[in-house]
């Protein structure tokens, strides 16, 4: 059986559609997300509506936990600015159904989590060989770091999928990975940034909200950052 698994979305919808589009292309059995639909950039009811009529599970990311039950983020400025804003549009049956979300999932010999072992919604997952001896299973998958990676350790494989909506590896890209026969393999495909860039600033957003996404880095003010 061919799985796909996606994560951080983060209401980047552009980028979502792009990403169906090739597992489509692929003809994956089933498709499975790693958590943060929402938070960041403004399509969030559009990436809730459409991992709903495609029946995509998801798991609790730390975005989604901070719009369900109405926190906010404790290192970032700009996740707490964006957060704001999305609460005033998002739908009210979106947000119940991101409060169902459980905090992992076992999908046959896959463990799937969005942070890690120690912390379902919020662990920055280093992923050594130390650590999974700790953990129990043979394949894991989680985001959270959207980083994309496979790495082996003995009979254990573990996976990020990398990031659909807000890639932070150096390769702009959205980002997915497909799990088969005991192996992933890693997947890149563009996407219409520019669409992105107009509605954030039609919502009010400047490039300091959206800039990371030409180049693949990181960029997010810190609370510390005064």
């Amino acid at each position: 059986m061919k799985t796909a698994f996606i994560s951080d979305i983060h209401g980047n919808y552009e980028a979502l559609k792009s990403v169906l589009a090739d597992i489509d292309r692929l003809d994956v059995d089933r498709i499975y997300c790693a958590g943060d639909v929402v938070g960041y950039y403004s399509q969030i009811n559009e990436c809730c509506r459409t991992l709903r009529e495609r029946e995509i599970p998801c798991v609790m990311g730390n975005h989604d936990w901070y719009m369900a039950g109405g926190g906010f983020c404790p290192r970032s400025r700009s996740v707490n600015d964006c957060l704001a804003y999305q609460r005033t549009i998002i739908e009210d049956d979106h947000l119940e159904w991101l409060r169902s979300f459980p905090v992992q999932m076992r999908i046959d010999e896959i463990r799937l989590v969005h942070g890690g072992w120690g912390d379902p919604i919020d662990e920055y997952l280093k992923p050594t060989a130390e650590y999974f001896d700790r953990v129990q299973g043979s394949v894991f998958v989680s985001g959270h770091t959207h980083i994309q990676t496979v790495q082996r350790f003995g009979e254990k494989i573990y996976c990020n999928p990398g990031s659909v909506g807000q890639p932070r590896d150096g390769d702009p890209r959205a980002a997915f990975a497909v799990y088969e026969t005991g192996d992933f393999t890693l997947h890149r495909v563009e996407y219409d940034m520019q669409k992105v860039f107009d509605l954030m600033d039609a919502a009010g957003f400047n490039d300091y909200y959206y800039g990371s996404l030409k180049t693949g880095a990181r960029n997010l003010r810190r609370l510390a950052d005064d």
